[in-house]
């Protein structure tokens, strides 16, 4: 079955561990961080002391995004705060291998993401290091925007990557999801759908995580 990752993006921060107390009895599996800086991408967020205060709120495994340049420097902030996944970008160092290693070593899983630019092709070198790999349905910085149809191919085009290489990455997808959206993304093979208004824009959590299960 999916898993559901909703991203605290949405959430109404001033009642943030009511918030992620409530996606978890709603049935989701994951919690979705995402972490910008401001520079890799065009806004920031928050950092690893916000979501580490609520830790205790919440039993789900936190799944934390970095937007950030050179994530490297800040993974054992990260660690600290509670990170049971830590995705970088591709685009976001000259140093993944040697990223995605050094998030292994810190006994958490290891995710690499691209952007909807970024061909598939570009991140076959690294798909062993991987433990997920997270493809963005739109640009990312920024929730709400619409999602990119072309980011199906890449999900089938990592499902049989997976297959002909012999990995068990997972596959995430980002961006748009939606009732309407995931439909295309289970078929193409997703693992973990990313939502945001979708999940916590809506009066029933519960109603609306099945709803994304199809």
């Amino acid at each position: 079955m999916v898993k559901i990752s909703p991203s605290i993006l949405s959430a109404d921060f001033s009642r943030l561990g009511e918030e992620m107390a409530a996606i978890q009895d709603g049935g989701a599996e994951w919690v979705h961080i995402d972490v910008m800086d401001g520079a890799f991408v065009p806004n920031i967020s928050f950092g690893a002391p916000v979501y580490g205060c609520v830790r205790k709120h919440c039993a789900l495994p936190f799944d934390v995004h970095l937007m950030i340049n050179e994530p490297i420097r800040y993974l054992d902030d990260f660690v600290k705060a509670g990170a049971d996944l830590i995705t970088i970008h591709a685009e976001s160092t000259d140093r993944v291998a040697e990223t995605l290693t050094a998030i292994k070593e810190r006994k958490i899983a290891a995710g690499l993401s691209i952007k909807p630019g970024t061909p598939v092709e570009a991140i076959r070198e690294y798909l062993p290091l991987c433990d997920l790999v997270l493809v963005m349905s739109v640009e990312p910085g920024f929730g709400g925007q619409k999602f990119m149809p072309s980011a199906v191919d890449k999900i089938r085009a990592l499902t049989a990557l997976r297959e002909e290489l012999g990995l068990h990455y997972e596959i995430e997808v980002d961006g748009g999801i939606n009732a309407e959206t995931a439909p295309f993304c289970i078929e193409a093979g997703v693992d973990v759908l990313v939502a945001g208004s979708a999940v916590f824009g809506k009066a029933d959590y519960k109603a609306a995580i099945d709803a994304l299960r199809g």
